[in-house]
C-alpha cells in the first residue's frame, strides 16, 4: 500500500475472523485498527493481540452485519472518531449446515443473506464512504467455492458466487476514483469455520491467507488465488463436463 492510506484506519467488519484478525495483525504497527463485530465487549483477546503487533491504538465497535441499516452509520461513525478510512477488510461470513438448508428455506436464506446480501449492503456504504474521501482500499473475501459450484455446498457456493460477481463488477467501477478493491479467492482454510472437515488439496491457514492478501494489497493487485495454483485449476474446473462435476466430492 502506499500514500495516506498506510497511516490512516483499519477497519476490520467481522472483529473474531480469524483471517481477519491475522490481516489486522499485519497491518497493525503503527496504525489505529477497529474490530467490529457482535458483543464487541469480548474482543479483549483480539484486542491485545493487534496491540501486541505494534498498533497505535486498538478499538472495538458493535457490529450486525444481518443489521443493513446500522451499515451507513457505523462506517460514519468510526471515521468521525478514528480518522479516516484507510483499509476496511469485509471478513464476516458464516459457512452454514448444507443439509439442513436443502430443506430448510429459512437456514438457506439465513446463509445467503450474512454471505451475500449482507455483505453487498456493506461494501455499496463503503465504497460510498471511500470515494466520498477519495482514497481507501476493501478487501473482500471470495472463496473457490464460489467459482464453478458444487452440490456439496451449493447454498454457501452460491453466495459466494454472487459476493465474487459483485465484487468483480464494483472493483471496475472504482477505477479512476482512487479507491481500491481486493479481491481474494482463498481454497479451503483450515481453521474455527472448517473444524471437524476434512481439508481439501491445496489448503491453506487463516495465517498463509493473511500473508497473501497483505502482500497482494502492497503490489495493488486487483485479485489474488491463495494458493496461486488454484487460478489454473479453476479454469479447468470450468471445462468439466456436467456429468463429471456432479461426481466431484467437495
Amino acid at each position: 500500500m502506499t500514500g495516506t492510506d498506510d497511516n490512516n484506519t483499519v477497519l476490520v467488519l467481522g472483529g473474531r475472523s480469524e483471517i481477519g484478525m491475522e490481516v489486522a495483525v499485519r497491518l497493525a504497527p503503527g496504525r489505529t485498527v477497529v474490530l467490529a463485530a457482535r458483543r464487541s465487549g469480548d474482543l479483549s483477546t483480539q484486542v491485545e493481540r493487534v496491540r501486541a503487533s505494534g498498533a497505535r491504538r486498538v478499538e472495538t465497535v458493535e457490529f450486525d452485519a444481518d443489521d443493513l441499516g446500522s451499515h451507513g452509520t457505523l462506517l460514519a461513525d468510526v471515521a468521525a472518531a478514528y480518522g479516516p478510512l484507510g483499509t476496511v477488510v469485509i471478513a464476516f461470513g458464516i459457512l452454514g449446515d448444507q443439509k439442513l438448508a436443502e430443506s430448510d428455506a429459512a437456514h438457506a436464506v439465513a446463509v445467503v443473506h450474512t454471505d451475500y446480501v449482507a455483505q453487498v449492503s456493506v461494501l455499496t456504504h463503503v465504497a460510498t464512504a471511500l470515494r466520498a474521501q477519495g482514497h481507501g482500499h476493501i478487501v473482500v473475501f471470495s472463496s473457490i467455492a464460489g467459482m464453478r459450484v458444487r452440490k456439496a455446498n451449493y447454498v454457501y457456493g452460491s453466495a459466494k458466487a454472487g459476493l465474487d460477481g459483485f465484487a468483480s463488477g464494483l472493483t471496475d467501477a472504482l477505477h479512476g476514483s482512487g479507491v481500491s478493491l481486493l479481491l481474494v479467492r482463498p481454497g479451503f482454510v483450515i481453521g474455527s469455520m472448517t473444524e471437524g472437515m476434512k481439508p481439501a488439496p491445496f489448503s491453506s491457514t487463516p495465517g498463509e491467507v493473511a500473508d497473501a492478501t497483505v502482500r497482494a494489497l502492497a503490489r495493488g493487485k486487483a485479485r489474488v488465488w491463495i494458493p496461486g495454483i488454484l487460478s489454473p485449476i479453476n479454469i479447468v474446473m470450468n471445462l468439466l463436463p456436467a456429468w463429471l462435476w456432479r461426481k466431484m466430492p467437495r
